[in-house]
């Protein structure tokens, strides 16, 4: 190997990362927040690349019918909370109406778009719509009631999310693979090193989102909200913050990144109905790295975890999942190691 093949091999890896680093940012962002360790985080990407890939091909995506199954199963479960709770008629019918209202509008926007001949950045902001609405969705039916259950508990609900999500992903996408276009069809040279208008946007939206994210937690009452549910969820149900709203949100945030990372690489790669598992699954690896705690050390984790998945290409192919994943292995006995735990973290 010479310095222009480790080079190409270096920047593949850098922008496998950025797209490895979003998803490592909303494990971490849901586990701090909600301690759910949230499987399904790739199913978001899968979901984001086909629904662009349809609505490419002037068909209504199966996300409509994803959205309008959560959306009736969260209307439902609030129907019955409410009677539970007693509460009035009008409350409970308020409450139904802010659950289904959007979704809904979202669905019948997209059934009347979905056929015309609509600009590539219109379909992106639809499909980034349609997919970020899901994750709030899915807090309110799989982990709401059961928040306070164990992590150990959360995380067999999130396996069985995962399994649902894959086998609707499959009735309403279908086992055909799709390849999204670029966004933006550019490219130059820098010695050997060929660079892609897509690998520059891929790169600068997780550079982008990354001080976004920095900023709402830093700068805005709702971020401030959410890191102190991640602190301290007692105390902060006790000056008022709703810790069924910061899981809401985190999951909305989730499903936001995970969406825009299925649009960023699905120009890429062929995605198909499960391939969101892999793909997240790497994400996890480097928010593993970062102890599903710290936001800087996920991103220097996905940049590792993307640039070891290029050099693995490279010298053995065949194997270069196994690489990837056996990472993990010496990351989780150092921590275990060096940070004495009680069972329950």
């Amino acid at each position: 190997m010479d310095f222009s093949v480790g080079s190409i091999l270096i920047f593949d890896g850098i922008t496998k990362g950025s797209i490895y680093a979003l998803l490592a940012l909303a494990t971490v962002l849901v586990f701090a927040v909600t301690r759910v360790i949230f499987i399904p985080q790739g199913e978001f990407v899968a979901f984001g690349a086909l629904t662009l890939a349809m609505l490419q091909n002037k068909e209504v995506p199966g996300t409509v019918w994803l959205l309008i199954i959560l959306a009736l199963l969260s209307a439902g479960q609030e129907f019955i909370d409410g009677v539970k709770r007693k509460l009035s008629s009008f409350k409970i019918f308020k409450n139904l109406v802010k659950i289904i209202a959007l979704p809904f509008l979202a669905c019948g926007l997209t059934v009347v778009i979905a056929p015309l001949e609509t600009p590539l950045l219109v379909q992106a902001l639809l499909t980034l719509f349609l997919v970020t609405m899901m994750g709030g969705l899915i807090y309110k039916v799989a982990y709401q009631s059961l928040a306070e259950e164990s992590v150990l508990v959360l995380l067999i609900i999130s396996v069985g999310v995962h399994f649902a999500l894959t086998g609707l992903g499959l009735l309403f996408f279908g086992a055909e693979g799709f390849r999204t276009p670029i966004f933006w069809d550019f490219s130059f040279n820098v010695g050997a090193l060929n660079i892609t208008g897509q690998s520059i946007i891929i790169i600068s939206s997780g550079l982008a989102l990354s001080g976004l994210l920095w900023l709402f937690f830093e700068k805005t009452l709702r971020g401030k909200a959410l890191l102190a549910t991640a602190v301290n969820p007692l105390g902060a149900r006790i000056v008022g913050i709703s810790a069924t709203g910061a899981g809401k949100l985190s999951f909305t945030l989730a499903a936001f990144i995970g969406g825009l990372s299925g649009l960023l690489g699905g120009p890429t790669t062929t995605l198909f109905y499960d391939s969101g598992f892999l793909i997240g699954l790497k994400g996890f690896v480097a928010a593993v790295i970062a102890g599903l705690a710290s936001y800087p050390l996920a991103i220097v984790g996905a940049i590792a975890v993307g640039t070891l998945e290029s050099f693995s290409s490279f010298w053995a192919s065949a194997y270069k999942e196994v690489i990837v994943f056996t990472l993990i292995l010496p990351v989780l006995l150092w921590r275990s190691l060096s940070d004495p735990h009680a069972e329950e973290h």
